[in-house]
């Protein structure tokens, strides 16, 4: 948490959070490799929990967003870094290339999501990513969802972050 101290600007996505957490990496790719990395893994078991989550969202009464027709694979070049442009199903709320990407998920009734990475340049080869989500309740079901998916979630932020730096060749 200490080098996202360091920036005053992250307090807003920080105050009265119900959750935070940060999971840390080291890697020798650039910022937006890592996000476009993290933001294109895809593999059958993460697919396989989105669908069970489709139960959840419909249990709960929770807002249903539109999947796409085919799950993307980012290049870091059409990586967003605008405020208010998409990336993946990420909306972006701040970045600055090389330093920082803060992006939020799409408004919903239950609970507001902020997920951000912050690179820490360590020497001239080797970036520490430090990768944190902070989640708001805003309805009782926030709570509940959540609580549901925690387990998971860290599983699925973990081996994003693994996808993330690992060097890819994209056609």
């Amino acid at each position: 948490m200490n080098v996202i101290q360091k920036y005053k600007e992250f307090e807003i996505y920080f105050k009265n959070a119900d959750h935070i957490d940060i999971k840390t990496i080291e890697s020798d790719v650039d910022l937006r490799s890592f996000i476009s990395g993290m933001l294109s893994y895809y593999p059958w078991w993460m697919v396989s929990l989105y669908r069970i989550r489709e139960i959840f969202v419909g249990l709960l009464g929770l807002t249903r967003h539109e999947k796409p027709e085919t799950l993307p694979s980012i290049k870091p070049e059409d990586l967003s870094f605008k405020p208010g442009e998409n990336a993946s199903f990420f909306i972006v709320r701040d970045a600055k290339e090389g330093i920082y990407w803060i992006s939020e998920t799409p408004e919903d009734k239950h609970l507001t999501a902020i997920f951000g990475v912050i690179a820490e340049k360590f020497n001239q080869n080797r970036t520490r990513y430090h990768v944190f989500t902070s989640v708001n309740y805003l309805h009782w079901t926030g709570p509940v969802y959540f609580n549901l998916i925690r387990p998971f979630h860290h599983m699925v932020v973990w081996r994003m972050m693994k996808a993330g730096i690992k060097k890819r060749q994209i056609t």
